[in-house]
């Protein structure tokens, strides 16, 4: 039997190419219309910017998922409004917004939010439920926040470390393919930086 836990996906990062696409006015694509429109979830959002990356942390965390009755099985970390379900709801204003908040284990505007649901969380399920980063582990601009509310209760696949976000996000893919899961180990006092591993063979085509 699983060990209840939640998966928290970092964020993608709001001011590339992709972003600018998304978030013109005169963008005809479905995706920017229903942006226009209050119809596009964070998921969508950040899965368009973000690509492999925010789709493999999408797709391993819908099935792998093992959250408590009535918990998402997994949050997304939005800078200025905290954790998220995928599902949210995010207005065109409400992205322009995001992308105004610097991701930075200082910034007071993104770990206020962050910190308050995290705390939430903690407050409901303390230590009975296991919290799992997927994303950044190598600096503090998340795991400062998160090890100061979950401690020993936090998280990270141990695959992660020496990987490049292209290929965490190609191995979680892999993963959801073959049905076989990471390896978590706890972020405090676990070594968080290490050699970049082989190359990850091509995906096939199904």
């Amino acid at each position: 039997m699983r060990f209840p836990r939640v998966f928290l996906l970092s964020p993608a990062r709001i001011g590339g190419p992709r972003s600018v696409m998304l978030m013109r006015e005169q963008a005809e694509f479905d995706l920017a219309v229903r942006l226009r429109g209050g119809a596009a979830t964070v998921a969508e959002i950040y899965s368009f910017i973000s690509g492999l990356y925010f789709r493999g942390k999408q797709a391993y965390s819908e099935v792998f998922g093992a959250a408590p009755e009535g918990v998402s099985p997994a949050v997304v970390i939005v800078p200025g409004l905290g954790l998220v379900p995928p599902e949210t709801i995010l207005t065109l204003d409400q992205l322009r917004t995001v992308a105004k908040v610097p991701i930075e284990a200082g910034n007071e505007a993104f770990t206020g939010p962050f910190l308050r649901d995290a705390a939430q969380l903690h407050r409901c399920y303390g230590s009975s439920c296991q919290y799992i980063l997927l994303g950044s582990i190598a600096t503090d601009k998340y795991t400062r926040t998160l090890l100061d509310v979950f401690g020993e209760h936090l998280l990270f696949p141990q695959e992660f470390v020496g990987r490049g976000d292209m290929s965490r996000g190609g191995l979680m893919l892999r993963c959801v393919r073959s049905g076989e899961e990471l390896s978590y180990v706890t972020v405090a006092g676990t070594v968080r930086r290490g050699t970049r591993p082989p190359k990850l063979n091509p995906l096939r085509k199904r």
